[in-house]
C-alpha cells in the first residue's frame, strides 16, 4: 500500500494528484476488508460488477495508462474477446494477488509521475474510439483520469459492499484503523 504519498501531498501538484489517486484506491481496498473470496466475487445487485472484479479492473487500467504514458504497451492487451476478464478473477487469481499487483502498479505510477520532467508532457494514444479524439494527452490528464476512473469504481465498491453486509465506508475506515464507528 502506497501510504507515504499522503504525507507528501501538500507540497506540490504531483504529490496532490498522487494523494487523490491513493485516496480513491483506499476506498476500493477497504471495501474488500474481511471478505472471503466468494463474497468478493459475488454480485449482489443487477449489475455484473463484483468487488474482486473492480479491483482487477482498476489495477489493469492504471497499469495500462502509465504504460501508454511511457509509450509502452499495457501488460495485458484487451479486446472484445477478453474484455469481460478485466472484471473477473480467472486462472487462480485471488483478491490477495490482485492487491499485491495493484500495490506494485501504484508504486510504478508514483515513480513515473515523480520522474517526468513536466506534467504538461504529452504522449500519443492509439487511434481507438474510446480514447480522447485529440490523439494526445498530458501526464496531468492521466493523473486526473486515474482519479476519476478510480473514484467512479470506489463508489461502485461502496454500494456493492453495503449490499453484501451493510458495512458503510465510515465503518470500513474505522475497521481499517482498528477503531469503531459510531
Amino acid at each position: 500500500m502506497v501510504t507515504h504519498v499522503a504525507a507528501e501531498a501538500r507540497g506540490d501538484e504531483r504529490g496532490a494528484l498522487l494523494a487523490f489517486i491513493e485516496e480513491q484506491r483506499g476506498g476500493i481496498r477497504r471495501a474488500l476488508l474481511g471478505l472471503t473470496e466468494e463474497q468478493a466475487a459475488s454480485r449482489p445487485s443487477a449489475s455484473e460488477l463484483s468487488l474482486s472484479g473492480l479491483l482487477k479492473h482498476v489495477a489493469e487500467v492504471e497499469q495500462g495508462w502509465i504504460a501508454r504514458a511511457k509509450q509502452e504497451p499495457p501488460a495485458i492487451q484487451r479486446d472484445q474477446a477478453n474484455w469481460h476478464e478485466t472484471f473477473q478473477l480467472v486462472d487462480g487469481e485471488t483478491v490477495e494477488s490482485q492487491l499485491a499487483y495493484w500495490e506494485k502498479v501504484a508504486a510504478e505510477t508514483e515513480a513515473y509521475i515523480r520522474s517526468v520532467p513536466s506534467l504538461d508532457d504529452t504522449f500519443p494514444l492509439p487511434n481507438q474510439p474510446w480514447f480522447p479524439p485529440e490523439g494526445r494527452v498530458s501526464v496531468r490528464w492521466v493523473c486526473l483520469h486515474l482519479i476519476r476512473e478510480t473514484a467512479r469504481h470506489a463508489g461502485h465498491a461502496d454500494i456493492i459492499r453495503e449490499s453484501l453486509d451493510g458495512a458503510t465506508a465510515f465503518e470500513l475506515v474505522a475497521k481499517e484503523q482498528g477503531t469503531s464507528w459510531g
